[in-house]
């Protein structure tokens, strides 16, 4: 069977030495590995508590020293798009804020790259998170319905044909609006959604083109709730095989099973473990630290945890956890894990590389080969 596509995420954070280093390091892999799409986070800071992002936890912090330091996505993709012309990989945002920002600046941002990249965008889109929202004033309640009007708003500026629109809307209401960046040949960029909640998903089964959750879950997870998702799409009298099933993983990969394994029980990659929701810890026995009932990545506030809590926490993490809140092992390993997503329905499979989590760079370095061995078999899935 060969029906997986991939993509490469790239960090999105700003390095040492050049601006673009990681930009340029990103591509050439994701050219190597022969990915279909390249993408950036949609972040104002990290996942992972900047306390403990320090060369004695993880060697990439001599290269990354600034844990929150993230680049705008757009901005970052609009540069990529000047130096596709020869890959000409789909260019991706994994995923945008439906809550920080307006639909309209969305559905701008995203018809502009889509035309100057010769209709080669994506847009990710999702609720967001409550850290790159409530620090910065923006309202964190409602975060499901501000995100379904925030794409109904976008469809119905690129439906508009520069035509004044006028919609009653809790959040974003429109009043004689008016867009007129014109379609590709015809086409507007894709939405993917970040869709893991009952109500999401059926939302991702009426409106989206595909589906592309990222947290923790089992594969029968997966298809369980691609099913659903299905399901809306019959219901809202759409093809349920037009919505495209896509997947994000955080992967740790390295040559070997030890260096795997020292990857695994890193302080950062136990702490990462933060991101997943509480029921996912409670499979392995333990209790979220932050409460049995505690959504995950979602609601998660990494800069206030300092030094000594996020090690508190990592202590509490067993290896089994990380090895379902991320892909872990050598290039063989994980092959064998995204053939059971592939069965349990995923054709559209995004990577981004934990790897550099290992305690010495020049291990977390050397990810790269493995990384593109990944990118290459994955096709061939």
């Amino acid at each position: 069977m060969n029906g997986i596509k991939t993509g490469l995420m790239e960090p999105g954070v700003h390095p040492r030495i050049a601006p673009d280093l990681l930009l340029r390091n990103t591509r050439a892999h994701a050219v190597a590995g022969g990915a279909d799409s390249m993408w950036l986070p949609d972040h104002l800071n990290s996942l992972l508590p900047a306390s403990i992002w320090k060369p004695t936890y993880t060697g990439v912090a001599k290269l990354l020293p600034r844990a929150d330091a993230f680049y705008e996505p757009w901005t970052a993709l609009g540069y990529l798009a000047a130096r596709n012309r020869l890959a000409r990989m789909r260019l991706g945002v994994g995923v945008t804020d439906a809550g920080r920002r307006n639909p309209a600046v969305t559905a701008q941002a995203a018809a502009t790259l889509h035309l100057l990249s010769r209709g080669r965008a994506i847009v990710g889109f999702g609720p967001g998170e409550r850290e790159g929202n409530e620090p910065y004033g923006v309202d964190w309640s409602q975060p499901v319905g501000r995100f379904e009007e925030a794409l109904a708003t976008i469809r119905a500026l690129w439906n508009s044909g520069g035509a004044p629109v006028t919609r009653d809307s809790k959040f974003f209401p429109l009043r004689d609006a008016v867009f007129d960046v014109p379609p590709h040949k015809g086409t507007r960029p894709p939405i993917w959604v970040a869709a893991h909640g009952p109500r999401m998903l059926r939302i991702t089964g009426r409106y989206a083109d595909a589906w592309f959750p990222s947290y923790a879950q089992t594969p029968k997870e997966y298809a369980e709730k691609l099913a659903v998702i299905r399901a809306a799409a019959d219901t809202a009298g759409r093809d349920p095989q037009s919505v495209l099933p896509a997947a994000f993983f955080f992967v740790l990969t390295a040559r070997t099973d030890t260096q795997v394994d020292e990857m695994i029980n890193s302080i950062p990659a136990r702490v990462f473990a933060l991101s997943a929701p509480a029921p996912v810890w409670a499979r392995h026995g333990v209790e979220h630290p932050l409460g049995p009932d505690f959504t995950g990545a979602q609601d998660l506030l990494p800069h206030t945890i300092d030094e000594t809590t996020a090690l508190d926490y990592a202590d509490r993490v067993p290896p089994s956890l990380v090895r379902e809140a991320l892909l872990a092992g050598t290039p063989a390993d994980i092959l064998d894990q995204l053939a059971e997503w592939r069965d349990n329905g995923a054709r559209y499979v995004v990577v981004g590389n934990l790897s550099a989590f290992h305690p010495r760079l020049s291990v977390g370095l050397a990810s790269s080969l493995p990384l593109i061995q990944i990118l290459r078999g994955m096709k061939r899935l």
